[in-house]
């Protein structure tokens, strides 16, 4: 077993003078793991493994088996070997399973929260206070509709779509497997489940806790592994329906890959929304609503904030109080619960925010680097940033980063913040602020996006459907939306 060590702790930002506040929870990560079939923690079929690291320090974490198509065979063979008995049980019956998941979840969640912030580089505070309660909260939302399916879907017999195969991304590692598992079991189907390469080990501790809760064996399968790995789950023909969330080009992929095959396909992808600031707005309130869409979660989030559009009336007033703010943000370890900005989740991703901050320069924008605290020496770091001088046909315009980087434009009609904030292939989120309730839902109605904040933004709950349009995906998960994709509705 071993333990991991925090980082070396960044000075405070000028002013503001704060004593360390690590989160203090033990948790224990064994130094290997299979995958999670049949019920059981089985290694790889060719002993393949890769090592799975701490952002934060470049730490090795654990080393994790690298699925293969004959893992993915071995996955899929359990759950459909599980599935005529999980949904002929009882409506009533899966819902006590889910349920005691979500307690257990609750019980645990301090574990998790650490464990969560270790593998991926986010604030504890974010894996706390959200990531694990809102995973806990789609368990007990979804265990309600379990023996209530056909109040859902009146005057339909609904039925399971069978074997499932989910594939979630690295930055809601733990908040992605209950949004994807929990329709998916409440409805009688079983699931065969590959987490991210980079964030596997709290679907790994999920797993531990489908033991504890005494989930049938093969119900839940866990396989990990990179993108062949996924690639095998999603050809697999046993497979009925592949649920998947991650980027634009890989949606496009496995959209080509189930054409003609009649299999069911949701896809939640990419998304450059725009975040629009009236002049009528609470400024100070807009500010915060800005920090907490693009900087709180490292820009880690396929709906984050990433286009701020702001009315030229308070361009300067609004940029003013950004710059204070950004200037107050803790950047370092993100196990220290007074850190606001943590680690970027991999080398790679963090490479790809450097391009995109060189391509910015070299087209003109103008990069505002506010904070200016020194970054640890180790582990993977990007100081929170905007640019102005950003054009709508720029590539920070147009392109998604996934990074604490945000693209400043200003509009000055309302006409002209719509056609701005639509003019994108995505269509995932988009916020508005303003004080006057006609003109929100005037904008609001005119933005070609699957969910609108007023007023706030990246707020979720499990009974609000969640997806996007365009190239955004299609589907919805969450709410009584979300329990569709996987049914067989009969007359």
């Amino acid at each position: 077993m071993s333990r991991t060590k925090s980082p070396p702790e960044p000075a405070a930002a000028p002013g503001w003078d704060y004593a360390p506040a690590p989160e203090t929870a033990p948790v224990e990560i064994a130094s290997r793991y299979g995958h999670f079939i049949a019920g059981e923690f089985v290694p790889a079929a060719d002993g393949a493994e890769f090592a799975t690291i701490n952002p934060a320090t470049e730490e090795e974490l654990s080393r994790v088996a690298r699925g293969g198509a004959e893992d993915v065979e071995r996955a899929v063979a359990a759950a459909r070997r599980a599935l005529p008995r999980w949904s002929r049980l009882p409506g009533r019956e899966r819902a006590k399973y889910l349920f005691r998941i979500a307690r257990r979840l609750q019980e645990r969640a301090r574990e998790l929260a650490v464990l969560e912030t270790l593998d991926g580089g986010k604030p504890i505070r974010e894996s706390r206070d959200v990531d694990v309660p809102e995973a806990a909260r789609h368990f007990f939302y979804h265990a309600g509709w379990a023996d209530k399916l056909e109040f859902a879907f009146p005057g339909r017999r609904p039925k399971p779509v069978g074997v499932c195969g989910q594939i979630i991304p690295w930055n809601f590692p733990l908040l992605m497997a209950a949004w994807k598992l929990a329709p998916a079991l409440a409805c009688g189907n079983t699931v065969v489940l590959k987490p991210a390469e980079t964030t596997p080990l709290t679907a790994l501790r999920l797993a531990e806790i489908l033991q504890e809760c005494e989930l049938p064996p093969g119900v839940v399968n866990i396989v990990t592994g990179d993108g062949e790995t996924g690639a095998a789950l999603a050809a697999h023909r046993g497979v009925r329906k592949i649920a998947f969330t991650g980027s634009t080009e890989v949606g496009k992929k496995l959209a080509a890959a189930v054409a003609g095959s009649r299999r069911r396909l949701t896809l939640e992808l990419g998304g450059k929304s725009a975040n629009i600031v009236c002049e009528d707005a609470s400024l100070d309130q807009a500010v915060e609503g800005v920090i907490d869409a693009i900087f709180f979660n490292q820009g880690h989030v396929c709906c984050a904030g990433s286009r701020l559009l702001v009315q030229e009336s308070i361009l300067e007033e609004f940029l003013e109080k950004l710059d204070w703010r950004l200037r107050s943000l803790r950047v370092g370890d993100p196990l220290d619960k007074n850190t606001d900005v943590g680690a970027i989740n991999s080398r790679a991703q963090l490479d790809r925010i450097r391009t995109y901050l060189r391509i910015g320069l070299e087209e003109g924008g103008r990069l505002h680097e506010c904070h200016d605290q020194p970054l640890p020496a180790k582990g993977f770091w990007c100081r929170p940033c905007y640019f102005t001088n950003v054009q709508p046909a720029d590539t920070l315009a147009r392109e998604e980063v996934f990074g604490p980087v945000l693209a400043v434009m200003s509009f000055r009609t309302p006409e002209e913040a719509i056609a701005r904030a639509n003019n994108t292939p995505y269509g995932l989120a988009a916020g508005i602020w303003s004080d006057k309730g006609s003109r929100i839902f005037a904008l609001a109605a005119r933005l070609q996006a699957g969910v609108v904040w007023c007023n706030t933004y990246n707020r979720f709950d499990a009974s609000s459907p969640f997806g996007g349009y365009k190239e955004s995906g299609f589907g919805r998960e969450g709410g009584r939306q979300g329990l569709r994709p996987y049914l067989e509705l009969e007359r």
